[in-house]
């Protein structure tokens, strides 16, 4: 009896030592911990997988439609936009796609300087992880909207006529692209919106009777100039200071071909020479263009003067008195404060700023002096008859403007415009590197410079246009 009971007790104590050990020993579980860690990871690593996968199609379709609203907004796009729309997306493998393009009918997506295209599609992505919590796909919504808008804009057109343009076609070159520009700028959509004035220069600038019978001057008697004298701190500001008494620039030749050749003055004299201000006239600036001829030494500076002048609101009295009372360009220049107006300058040249001379008061103080030089060359007179005609009285001319000072006059103005917002597009044609240097420095950016040869102006100036119609991508 004895040993049966000692047997049943040691077996219940071993049991429960059995259990007590099997409850306390660890061993294996963390594998099930690690396996269910694991799974957790590769369903997050997944989660991950599907959404780049989802982000990577969005872009994919954001591109091609950013790109399709862009082409269908283009105020040149003959199309239909849904169909420009429907065919980028197409043309890309996304055609599958459902896309709504100008949805609200309310609002108007087309102006007489404007159109604007909003675009907009929803489609899924197939998830390959997430669908085993339950998502089998994730949502895409996509838009889009581009405009082209023609502002109201304000364009001076500064011209290099210096004598240099005779060479190589270059005059011809040049007046086939100031009218290709005149084209794509002036259109029946933009008009009253935009105005155009041409400031064509060589050693001077032929300012016209419009501009210089609105200031107040000191003249000489019986000289047909048209052009003022600047003093230098003139292009420290975009200004017209009408305050201010210019000196009328004296009337001669330096260059001659014999003793009366008188056709290429300091100050260009013809009228197709002159500034033409503040006009949308097409033709009459196509035919002013065709009609510029190479003359005379070059001044930059002063081209550029009076081109930013004609930007300025200290102008829009003197416009104002040259236009009709129902001119709806008589109120420009615009103030610079007018959000809806580009102010922009198209500045070309062939070289670079030249010294220029004027002549001695000596030899410029009489009636008949002047009037000799109207009739007579100058320089003819003073390479062949200075001896006999000096008396002692010292050099018939003398330095009025170096190069070195022109340039430094030129990049004033150029800041001051870029101060008042005003775009600067400068083309360099056929420069050489001091010229195209000084050109690059007063465009707005190195990307508004162009430095072209040839037949490139022409593009130059359609690309300058193209760009005055700003495209761009509101969303």
């Amino acid at each position: 009896m004895s040993t049966n009971w000692t047997l049943k007790s040691i077996s219940k104590a071993a049991l429960k030592s059995s259990v007590s050990s099997f409850v306390r020993n660890e061993a294996g579980s963390m594998t099930y911990f690690g396996l269910a860690i694991i799974m957790m990871m590769l369903l997050v690593g997944g989660i991950g997988v599907d959404l780049m996968r989802n982000e990577m199609e969005r872009t994919r379709v954001q591109a091609t439609l950013d790109r399709a609203v862009l082409a269908a907004a283009d105020l040149d796009q003959p199309l239909d936009a849904t169909a420009v729309v429907e065919d980028y997306l197409a043309k890309s493998g996304l055609g599958h796609y459902t896309v709504s393009v100008n949805p609200d009918a309310s609002v108007q997506y087309k102006g007489i300087n404007y159109k604007t295209v909003v675009a907009s599609t929803r489609n899924t992505t197939p998830t390959q992880f997430m669908r085993l919590v339950g998502v089998s796909d994730l949502p895409l919504s996509i838009a889009s909207s581009a405009e082209e808008r023609i502002s109201k804009v304000e364009i001076s057109l500064i011209l290099d006529i210096s004598g240099s343009m005779k060479n190589d076609s270059k005059i011809e070159n040049m007046r086939t692209a100031g009218k290709a520009f005149v084209d794509a700028v002036i259109k029946p959509e933009t008009q009253d919106l935009i105005s155009l004035s041409i400031v064509p220069y060589s050693e001077h600038v032929n300012i016209g009777d419009g501009i210089y019978n609105n200031l107040k001057r000191y003249v000489y008697s019986n000289i047909p100039s048209r052009c003022v004298e600047m003093p230098d701190d003139e292009f420290e500001d975009t200004a017209l200071d009408t305050s201010l008494w210019y000196r009328q620039v004296q009337h001669f030749q330096w260059n001659y071909a014999s003793r009366y050749t008188v056709t290429d003055t300091v100050c260009p004299k013809y009228s197709y020479e002159a500034i033409q201000m503040v006009s949308q006239n097409k033709t009459a600036l196509k035919n002013q263009i065709q009609a510029l001829q190479p003359r005379a030494g070059t001044a930059i500076y002063m081209g550029m003067k009076w081109g930013v002048a004609l930007l300025d609101p200290s102008m829009r009295t003197i416009v104002t008195n040259n236009k009709v009372s129902t001119d709806p360009l008589k109120g420009r220049p615009v103030d610079y404060s007018d959000e809806e107006t580009l102010k922009t300058i198209v500045l070309m040249t062939d070289g670079q700023n030249s010294n220029s001379n004027r002549i001695s008061n000596w030899a410029y103080n009489s009636y008949s002096e002047r009037q000799q030089w109207v009739n007579q060359n100058f320089g003819w007179w003073n390479s062949h008859v200075y001896d006999n005609w000096n008396g002692g009285k010292g050099s018939p001319d003398y330095q009025y403007m170096t190069a070195d000072r022109a340039d430094d006059l030129l990049e004033d103005i150029c800041d001051a415009a870029k101060a008042k917002g005003i775009v600067i597009w400068t083309v360099g044609f056929e420069t050489k590197a001091h010229g195209g240097q000084v050109m690059e420095d007063c465009a707005s950016s190195p990307s508004h410079y162009f430095d072209v040869e040839g037949v490139e102006i022409k593009e130059a100036f359609e690309a300058i246009a193209k760009q005055i119609n700003q495209l761009r991508l509101t969303k």
